[in-house]
């Protein structure tokens, strides 16, 4: 099975009190498709300007990430965003954002996304994500990430468009924003009753919950001794959940509980090596070998074994 993402593809500049990199490649629909091709065939679509040329390409292209969606604008320039970070590194803060060829971003896809079985929405405006969900109607597995801003300025769009996908991506805040609920497990409650089948809550250096109507699961973050860059760790956490989510759905589009549960032990571990060095510099060098490590740790660190008590 395929998986398709839509999003941003950018040049950030970030600092953290660990180091800085003035030009990078980032975006949502980057990290992603990074993290996502080491469990399926990944197809990107986003646009870039002139500046993006063959060195970018390789990154993606040297994990075997189909980059015929990429779009290259004759005369523009590429998303940029900076930001810095305090030692706390879940406070960031944004520098400068120059949408550049984003702004005017109106997806088109081809045949290859639009038969892929899998889907997966990056943070872009709520419109733009429900017009690629129309283009895309068999696919089996439709997801998608959203932020504070689509709840401010388009919250009705955005509801919209849960409607419309099977899985939502979202920080425990946002959940919260978005319903009105400073419960999460009642925010979460209410977004299933939307129509997805899973939610999300991406919770930073905590871990990550997942809700289905069927009950709850929780992980921890994995426990490192150096995290260097955040930058995108959720969407690293999305692709490996969605690249075990195509590797294993069966043809009616069907997981268990089971099973999205060990997508989601995927989906942290691959954001524990984003954040091990800045943008994509350690993923695109990681191994499947490191991988499966690292879900061995994870399995160690959230067992235990159940012994007889006496309670008084």
């Amino acid at each position: 099975m395929s998986l398709a993402v839509v999003g941003s593809i950018a040049f950030d500049a970030v600092k953290t009190p660990f180091g800085e990199r003035e030009r990078m490649l980032g975006g949502s629909a980057v990290h992603f498709s990074l993290a996502s091709s080491f469990f399926a065939d990944v197809h990107v679509f986003g646009p870039v300007g002139e500046d993006f040329g063959n060195e970018e390409y390789a990154i993606l292209q040297n994990r075997s990430v189909n980059t015929d969606g990429i779009e290259r604008v004759e005369g523009g320039k590429t998303f940029f965003w900076r930001g810095h970070y305090e030692y706390d590194l879940n406070m960031a803060h944004t520098d400068d954002t120059q949408l550049n060829v984003f702004g005017d971003f109106e997806p088109k896809l081809n045949d290859s996304a639009r038969d892929a079985d899998v889907l997966f929405l990056a943070n872009i405006q709520p419109d733009l994500q429900r017009a690629v969900r129309e283009q895309c109607p068999d696919a089996k597995f439709v997801a998608l990430d959203s932020m504070n801003l689509w709840i401010d300025i388009a919250k009705d769009s955005l509801l919209q468009t849960i409607q419309g996908v099977d899985a939502v991506f979202m920080n425990d805040a946002e959940i919260r924003m978005l319903t009105g609920q400073s419960n999460l497990v009642k925010a979460a409650r209410e977004l299933l009753q939307l129509g997805p089948r899973l939610v999300i809550a991406k919770q930073g250096e905590y871990g990550a919950a997942l809700f289905t109507e069927h009950g709850f699961f929780a992980l921890p973050a994995y426990p490192l001794e150096d995290v260097i860059d955040p930058t995108g760790a959720g969407d690293s956490f999305a692709g490996g959940f969605l690249g075990y989510v195509t590797q294993h759905l069966d043809e009616g589009g069907e997981l268990d509980d089971d099973a999205f549960r060990r997508a989601m032990t995927y989906g942290s571990t691959m954001a524990s090596f984003n954040v091990e060095n800045f943008g994509t510099e350690r993923v695109r060098d990681l191994t499947g070998e490191e991988i499966a490590e690292r879900f061995a740790g994870f399995k160690a660190i959230t067992q235990f074994e159940e012994v007889a008590v006496s309670y008084r």
